[in-house]
């Protein structure tokens, strides 16, 4: 049986190091490049990541993790065991790499039939997963294998990598079920699972990784113990059925993102080689009444979710702990999670101050740290510097001089009976949440004025045209309430980060969200506060160009927590209240300067909601309180509107409720308004505008298709006996990552649709 390498990684960043997979799927996604190119650039990029990461240090076999992903890697194995949506069964087939993209992306073409599939969070990561979808006509069996197929492509370019693969007990726990159950497709799984392991070995994989992180997470709809029920009857009919094969496949489980807690013991009764535990998330003591003396423990010391280097002298306690406990040949060394999370190298950072670099690890890095623990290779780094002007007095005085009023605003009847006076709102009003699409021209202009190439006269008049033309085109749509487009700005994180102190900003930074799209979070490494106003000018001169109310768009404290790389020297609930009275000086600017609404976005208030249930309520409480802190200081004719996206919502509808905003704009076209019904239920007290018109697909929404959910939510209102004055009409998320042929279109139609339901009414 083939050795388990002595240190590896869970995953590693399958964007490229310049973001060569974005660029090299929206050239094939619009015709650009044919499909023999595109497979042979995306294999040349595979083969280039593995040169890559064995020249780094991983060179012992199956050390290196055959990770990469064209869109999903929960996607690639709900096409591997053709678990495809009832919608696209005629796609199921024999799907081809098109069909994949067909699920992901949707087709405009089939109308309501070519939906793309649901997306949402990935347990409590920025990153966002396609969710399977299990019906009766769901028949599990192998279908796009590219698992083995880019085994094969990696064996015949001389490395022996192990494939990674969404778990089957993970694949069922994030899952959708239509009239059916998890337990209804155990056997049929296992069954194809065990067939393709069989496959794998017969082509020389001796290794083979399935990541569970559902195992320890209490934030799904099954339990812990249901979870382990599914696992020991999937696990132990796999391991028969492996047991069939001569070639008898090693299999490594992976539990990344939470601690195992009280089941650390039950994960070592699974019938598989070897087992990984995300040691970042608690101590090693949960081992300490736990035989796994029979198995290879991987320890996952290296943190794959953040930059921050390691802190040596606790790790090496750890190590030591772990060592002492576990016998040498069956301890093993890697991340605590894949280095999907974080950017690829340092090396790109030329702008970071040399003190900053020295406390920082992007995940070329966090291999060096990998090897280093392991004792692989010696650890020749340049020692860490003290971070200098972390603190300011000015901030720290002024965290302490919060009063309980300033988290509290008027009764929401109060407050709406005034914004109602000075608003005048049509019922269903239509909004969009913020950015229009960011042109190329726009971020060339941008890209110059940074360089130095135009003056900010040249910058600024050209950010007012842009902003110009976005108040025209709303104009023309019909639009009751606009907003400016963001021409100016980068990323709805990254531009606050320039603009407040305590942040810094990477050169190539980049962390892939979701498909083609990636963010570049920041570093959030110091105390935050704001030197001057920096939305007001943009705002204000949108709003001096039309009669309708523009919004003032801002991002929320917890959004900007989640997504920069934060300091991990203070509680992250002092922090987010930094954040939030940095953002309260710049409401209070735009309030003084004539702006009636404010938006405050917090996409990332689901995401970070903690894994564990004992964890959940004090979050609950610091981001509830950082939002409010921010926002409570305004006048009750001010209407504040916050913004969330694809999650779970359901899990923290208190805590949506306690936000305490006017307006809540959320997303809900791809679960077909699944949770209105869930508001009206809570008996939701503000407003609420349900996203109609999905912004994640290329798919323009027809007309028809954007009333009927209107309608659908209009009956939800009215079954619930809801103020219908309170229902609002928007798309699901900004758009600035869309084309204009692609959103105008799409704008239109979702007005026209509005106003068809409210003559209706």
């Amino acid at each position: 049986m083939a050795k388990f390498p002595s240190a590896t990684i869970l995953g590693y960043p399958r964007i490229g190091h310049n973001r060569e997979l974005k660029r090299l799927e929206e050239a094939y996604w619009l015709g650009k490049t044919q499909k023999k190119e595109f497979l042979q650039d995306t294999k040349e990029l595979r083969i280039q990541t593995y040169k890559h990461l064995r020249d780094l240090g991983l060179s012992e076999d199956f050390s290196i993790p055959q990770s990469f992903s064209y869109y999903d890697q929960v996607l690639d194995a709900s096409c591997l065991f053709n678990i495809v949506p009832k919608r696209f069964q005629h796609l199921a087939a024999g799907l081809t790499i098109d069909d994949y993209f067909t699920i992901a992306r949707g087709d405009t073409s089939l109308g309501e039939n070519g939906l793309p599939a649901e997306m949402t969070k990935w347990f409590d990561t920025n990153y966002h997963y396609i969710v399977p979808e299990f019906t009766p006509e769901t028949k599990i069996a192998i279908n796009f294998n590219q698992v083995t197929q880019q085994f094969l492509e990696a064996k015949e370019a001389g490395f022996l990598v192990r494939p990674v693969i969404v778990g089957p007990v993970t694949l069922l726990a994030l899952a959708k079920f239509e009239n059916v159950t998890p337990y209804d497709f155990i056997d049929d799984l296992a069954t194809a699972y065990a067939e393709l392991l069989g496959d794998l070995c017969k082509n020389g994989a001796r290794w083979v990784q399935f990541d569970e992180p559902a195992l320890f997470a209490e934030t799904l709809h099954l339990s812990t113990d249901e979870l382990f029920e599914i696992a020991d009857k999937l696990y132990r009919k796999i391991y028969t059925l492996k047991h069939d094969n001569p070639d008898k496949p090693q299999v490594f489980v992976t539990t990344p993102y939470a601690c195992a807690g009280k089941y650390a013991e039950r994960l070592t009764h699974l019938p598989v080689e070897a087992l990984h535990y995300d040691f970042t998330e608690c101590g090693t003591k949960v081992l300490e009444n736990v035989d796994a003396s029979h198995k290879v423990l991987v320890a996952g010391l290296i943190n794959g979710r953040n930059i921050w280097r390691m802190n040596d002298d606790a790790i090496q306690e750890k190590l030591n702990v772990l060592q002492k406990h576990i016998p040498p040949y069956w301890l093993r060394i890697s991340t605590s999670t894949s280095l999907q999370h974080v950017p690829h190298t340092l090396d790109a950072e030329t702008e970071l101050t040399d003190e900053l670099k020295s406390n920082l690890s992007f995940a070329d890095e966090k291999i060096a740290e990998v090897l280093a623990l392991s004792g692989v290779v010696g650890q020749n780094r340049a020692p860490k510097q003290e971070l200098k002007g972390r603190k300011v007095t000015e901030v720290s005085e002024r965290l302490a001089n919060i009063k309980d009023t300033d988290f509290e605003r008027e009764s929401v009847t109060e407050r709406k009976n005034a914004q109602h006076k000075v608003l005048n709102l049509s019922l269903l009003p239509t909004t969009t949440i913020g950015s229009f699409p960011q042109t190329s021209d726009i971020r060339v202009t941008r890209s110059s004025y940074k360089k130095q190439e135009i003056t900010e006269a040249e910058y600024t008049s050209a950010m007012q045209a842009k902003i110009k033309e976005c108040i025209d085109l709303q104009e023309e749509i019909g639009l009751d309430v606009m907003v400016h487009g963001e021409a100016e700005r980068n990323d709805m994180v990254q531009y606050f980060a320039e603009n407040f102190e305590g942040f810094a900003v990477t050169k190539n930074g980049w962390v892939q969200s979701y498909g083609s799209r990636s963010t570049k979070p920041s570093i959030l490494w110091g105390d935050v506060w704001r030197k001057k106003a920096f939305t007001v000018p943009w705002i204000t001169y949108a709003d001096s160009l039309t009669e309708k109310p523009v919004k003032g768009m801002l991002t929320g404290p917890v959004t900007i927590l989640a997504w920069s790389f934060v300091r991990d020297d203070q509680p992250k609930g002092v922090t987010a209240n930094q954040v939030a009275l940095a953002l309260r000086d710049e409401i209070a600017d735009l309030e003084t300067a004539g702006i009636k609404i404010i938006q405050i976005d917090e996409p990332a208030l689901r995401e970070l909601l903690p894994l564990k249930l004992k964890d959940q309520k004090a979050y609950i409480d610091w981001s509830v309180a950082s939002f409010r802190l921010a926002t409570s200081g305004v006048k009750k004719e001010t209407q504040i509107h916050t913004h969330l996206c694809y999650s779970e919502f359901e899990v923290i509808l208190p805590a949506i409720i306690g936000l305490n905003a006017d307006v809540t704009s959320i997303e809900a076209a791809r679960s077909k308004m699944e949770i209105v019904a869930q508001l009206v239920d809570a008996k939701y007290p503000t407003g609420i505008g349900p996203g109609i018109y999905d912004i994640h697909s290329p798919r323009i929404p027809s007309k028809d298709e954007l009333k009927a959910l209107l309608l659908k939510a209009v009956k939800d209102f009215k079954d619930g006996n809801m103020d219908l004055t309170n229902l609002w009409v928007n798309p699901d998320c900004g758009l600035k990552t869309r084309r204009n042929e692609e959103s105008t279109p799409s704008l239109v139609n979702m007005v026209q649709a509005t106003l068809e339901v409210r003559n209706m009414l």
